[in-house]
């Protein structure tokens, strides 16, 4: 029995340094590819091309590491690929709109999916958003913001952040907001804001342009996030002080804890656990990377990381919200 147990353990210890050899070898002359759900140029190509850079030499055997746009129903279109038609063996990776996890449960319709059933990788940062209009409509606060009568903001599609802002806007809040759809990202936005084609959006703090910010090119009128980042102005209300009930701050939480996983990397759940673990571990160790943070801090992008394990928690403590608070969120956030 002795000798029966040597020869078991012996085996066992064999196993496991195979399980680890087997990820290197795997990824050793492979390509691993992040496909960012939207166009290139906006906020979400920005990260998936930081972390893109930086993350092989944290991956056993150093894949190289390449970005794929493939914009599409709000970024939906990519994580639909997860599942039908992309290799599930660990070399596809997908960043996309965290709006559509709220999507899931208030339009549901449009957003057939369950978003504990996938591989939760990382998140980089938290998504601050505020909501801006351009310096030319000559809309110079929040009560001006109310008063005007009709506001135009576009959008990528139904389910992402920008939606939802632009729903509690207009739900939540009141303002007098025309929602124009069909924009393929963010950088198209840009472009049909400043040629009046859009009177302004709700987006990412560190994606609008510095020179917006530096010549006063946008007036901003609030933020979604309690966070605030250190260029930015302390005097830009926080949204949820507007909100009267206790009822409508509970709302509020549910629908902007979207943005909370602001900039989330995740894969199919049908890719091996070791190698699993093996990318959550590179991306863990990319987050402390001095390299990769100075490459953040240059590009003025947010680093405020998340595991894997934690974003999954949260994912589950989102779907376990109450009913109630749901049911609430899905009246604003429309189907």
């Amino acid at each position: 029995m002795r000798a029966l147990f040597i020869v078991s353990a012996f085996l066992i210890s064999l196993a496991s340094g195979a399980a680890a050899q087997d990820v290197e070898a795997f990824y050793r002359g492979k390509t691993l590819r992040i496909v960012v759900g939207f166009s290139s140029g906006g906020g979400y190509d920005q990260y998936g091309r930081l972390l893109a850079k930086h993350i092989s030499k944290h991956i056993p055997g150093a894949p190289t590491t390449v970005v794929q746009n493939m914009p599409g129903a709000a970024s939906l279109k990519s994580l639909q690929y997860l599942d039908a038609g992309a290799p599930t063996d660990g070399t596809t990776m997908v960043t996309f709109n965290p709006g559509l996890i709220l999507g899931s449960l208030t339009a549901p319709s449009k957003t057939p999916l369950d978003f504990r059933n996938f591989a939760w990788i990382g998140n980089i940062s938290e998504d601050v958003r505020v909501c801006f209009t351009w310096h030319a409509r000559g809309i110079r606060d929040w009560k001006a913001f109310l008063a005007r009568e009709n506001v135009v903001f576009g959008n990528t599609g139904v389910g992402t952040s920008a939606y939802l802002d632009d729903r509690m806007l207009l739900m939540l809040f009141g303002v007098k907001l025309k929602m124009v759809q069909g924009y393929p990202g963010s950088a198209d936005k840009k472009i049909a804001i400043e040629g009046g084609e859009l009177d302004g959006d709700c987006g990412s703090w560190t994606s609008l342009p510095l020179e917006w910010l530096r010549d006063k090119k946008i007036d901003i009128h609030v933020r979604f996030s309690n966070t605030i980042p250190a260029d930015m102005p302390k005097d830009i209300p926080w949204a949820s002080d507007f909100l009267d009930t206790e009822a409508k701050k509970q709302t509020f939480r549910l629908l902007v804890s979207g943005a909370e996983i602001g900039r989330p990397f995740l894969m199919s759940k049908s890719v091996p656990a070791d190698r699993i673990a093996a990318l959550r571990a590179a991306f863990d160790a990319t987050m402390k990377d001095p390299e990769f943070l100075a490459d953040a801090e240059k590009q003025r992008l947010l680093v405020g990381p998340d595991s894997g394990e934690v974003v999954a928690k949260r994912i589950a403590d989102i779907y376990a919200s109450p009913r109630e608070v749901i049911e609430r969120a899905r009246e604003i956030a429309g189907d």
